[in-house]
């Protein structure tokens, strides 16, 4: 069984940053032929041959099992939970395993947005495959997905655009804490150094001190610490006082320099330069501008 739906996007939709082209599920049972057909043209492929598409696609194997191989991917089981990757102009081929089949959503798209995540460096077609388990809530994009596309109204791009981007981001996310998860000290850390910071914002506990109260070097909290957000802890530290600083600002009739010595920045010349390099403006000017 094959559900389906190919999109035209017009040159103002290209403009938006992501345009989806196709969208559907197949449920392919023990023994049924594959690939299927009633596929548009350039879709369609021979396992053995595999293809390459000009466009992104992610397909969620949700039950069942088979193989994935590409350019850059040797061939690899995918198994029920599996997310894997399409990437323009890189050679691929897929299939579900014979005796099991399988069940699979996919949608396709292209756009600068996806064009500038490879670049960063967030995705790559030396990693195409994303373990993630079952998430009702993949399927649920994708089932929304499908829905958008099939009544096909007025500027169903952007709200497909949409849904794409909140896949992308939740298939990235899930994955990335499934496997910091997998040592549950090193999470219960960072979430307790996460509370700590946010507890002395007003404080003079340095970094330092909340991994000596940890029992771990600097050092050692830092590196752990930017791998699970991504950034230092002084940064998200520095990030969290100047949202601060803004409430502050908004709120109460505090002056710039008795809000930089509460945040305990270094003086208030150097808090005036650190508010106005991340909003473009002085505190003062924050104030009066609302």
């Amino acid at each position: 069984m094959q559900k389906s739906k190919y999109l035209v996007a017009t040159e103002l939709d290209l403009q938006w940053g992501l345009t989806v082209s196709t969208v559907g599920y197949e449920e392919i049972k023990p023994g049924d032929p594959y690939p299927t057909r009633g596929h548009a043209d350039g879709y369609f492929f021979e396992i053995g041959k595999g293809r390459t598409l000009n466009e992104y696609q992610v397909l969620y194997v949700v039950e069942g099992e088979g193989t994935f191989a590409s350019a850059h991917q040797e061939a690899t089981t995918i198994k029920e939970g599996d997310l894997f990757l399409l990437f323009p102009g890189e050679w691929h081929t897929y299939h579900p395993e014979m005796n099991r089949g399988w069940k699979c959503y996919w949608i396709g798209f292209r756009g600068k947005n996806m064009d500038d995540r490879v670049s960063a460096g967030f995705l790559s077609k030396e990693k195409p495959i994303y373990h993630i388990g079952f998430s009702g809530e993949i399927i649920r994009l994708y089932k929304g997905a499908y829905d958008t596309a099939q009544k096909e109204q007025a500027h169903s791009q952007q709200i497909l655009a949409g849904i794409v981007n909140h896949l992308i981001g939740l298939m990235y996310a899930l994955e990335r804490n499934i496997v910091l998860g997998r040592n549950y000290n090193h999470v219960t850390m960072i979430n307790k150094g996460l509370l700590r910071i946010r507890e002395a914002l007003e404080g003079s506990v340095t970094i330092q001190q909340i991994a000596e109260e940890l029992g771990v070097s600097y050092s050692y909290f830092r590196k752990l610490f930017k791998k699970y957000k991504g950034i230092s802890p002084a940064t998200y530290q520095q990030e969290l006082k100047l949202q601060r600083a803004k409430e502050l600002l908004s709120t109460t009739s505090l002056s710039v320099k008795e809000i930089a010595y509460r945040l305990n920045f270094e003086s208030p010349d150097y808090f005036s330069a650190k508010f106005k390099i991340k909003t473009g403006r002085t505190p003062s000017d924050f104030r009066q501008r609302g």
